[in-house]
């Protein structure tokens, strides 16, 4: 089969698309890929490390408020529509799978105008501009969420969670505590505000460092690059507790999040795949600055059902998150019917299910001319 993937913008968009073409490279290795993002993109690093071939398109998303440079992307979408045809033509894919941000807009466009099998894959609860202009033209229509089914035709839509959930499931925290300092058997606590970091968490936990230093259990407390010298003189100043490990980046988050009891972090769609593909509790603190609000959405699919607590940033204080980490870690029946919960939610064969439609596709269509 040959495939071509596109999605980028963010590491939400592009993490399940790479974990979709690491499993099926790894199950189907006659498969080839085309990925199709922007030079602007973190898609052209990670793409082309994975080594899998990649092309670019200059695009831009649209702006909510009325600009002229409205004017200018619907100009580029049409140059990149154009640009994707050719390269459609000469790559000659089975299947088109766009993986949200608005450089799939021109590219799955494209694709299904040429009559080839087409698929977009919503990760959030609420679904981005892009994908709700695509699914009219689209085949099938691939979401993470149960909520996100309202926004699409039914006919189209099918339930099969985020791939990114199908890597984690391996995941092993086996002596990954101790590269901190940490004792394994202790309960212990992640805390994280995505790859950058978030100002408003890293706030709270150093205005809980004094009473963090009292807890029986262990924080990992990762601030991210951009905050990490600031925090870091903060912490020269207040001193650090011993049960606390501060970094600036974590690279083996999936073996890391299986060694933790609980999780503090924001509220996208790939932390809540790989938390609930791992059956760890969390506290969410979802970003207010999104679009449409969806990471408290995203959030909400996991409070309403017991896995996880939700904690507005408005709210968020030190004093505040020490009480939320309390009542979960020292509470054994709590955590232990949140961890159930989360579990119950994790969607494992989600690459598996990913690749069955597309194949289905494919066998329905087959390639066109």
């Amino acid at each position: 089969m040959k495939i071509v993937v596109s999605g980028g913008g963010t590491g939400g968009h592009i993490y399940p698309a790479l974990a979709l073409i690491r499993m099926i490279k790894m199950k189907h290795p006659d498969t080839s890929f085309l990925y199709i993002g922007t030079e602007m993109g973190l898609e052209s690093k990670l793409v082309v490390r994975e080594g899998i071939s990649f092309k670019s398109i200059n695009i831009t998303g649209f702006r909510r408020a009325v600009s002229f440079e409205n004017v200018k992307t619907i100009m580029r979408f049409l140059k990149g529509v154009n640009e994707c045809k050719k390269m459609l033509k000469e790559f000659q894919p089975d299947v088109v799978i766009g993986t949200g941000g608005y450089v799939c807009g021109p590219v799955v466009y494209a694709a299904a105008k040429m009559g080839i099998p087409s698929i977009v894959h919503e990760q959030n609860s609420v679904p981005g501009l892009t994908n709700k202009f695509l699914s009219k033209y689209v085949d099938k229509i691939a979401v993470c969420f149960e909520e996100a089914k309202a926004y699409f035709p039914a006919q189209k839509t099918v339930l099969t969670g985020n791939p990114r959930a199908s890597e984690v499931i391996e995941a092993s925290g086996n002596g990954v505590l101790e590269k901190y300092g940490f004792q394994s058997g202790r309960k212990t606590v992640l805390i994280f505000g995505g790859s950058r970091g978030a100002r408003p968490i890293n706030d709270a936990v150093t205005d809980a460092l004094k009473d963090l230093a009292n807890r029986q259990y262990q924080v990992l407390y990762v601030t991210g690059d951009v905050h990490y010298e600031r925090v870091a003189d903060m912490l020269k100043t207040a001193g650090k507790p011993d049960n606390v490990a501060v970094e600036p980046f974590i690279h083996n988050m999936p073996d890391v999040l299986a060694a933790c009891d609980l999780v503090v972090a924001r509220a996208g769609a790939t932390t809540l795949a790989e938390l609930t593909a791992l059956g760890i509790p969390s506290i969410l603190i979802p970003s207010p600055y999104v679009t449409n609000n969806h990471q408290e959405k995203n959030a909400r699919s996991l409070t309403d059902r017991g896995a996880a607590v939700l904690l507005p940033e408005k709210d968020l204080t030190g004093q505040l998150l020490i009480k939320e980490l309390d009542a979960v870690l020292m509470n054994e029946l709590r955590l232990s019917k949140m961890k159930e919960e989360s579990k119950h939610l994790g969607i494992h064969d989600a690459a598996d299910r990913l690749y069955t439609v597309m194949a289905e596709l494919t066998e329905k269509g087959g390639r066109s001319s």
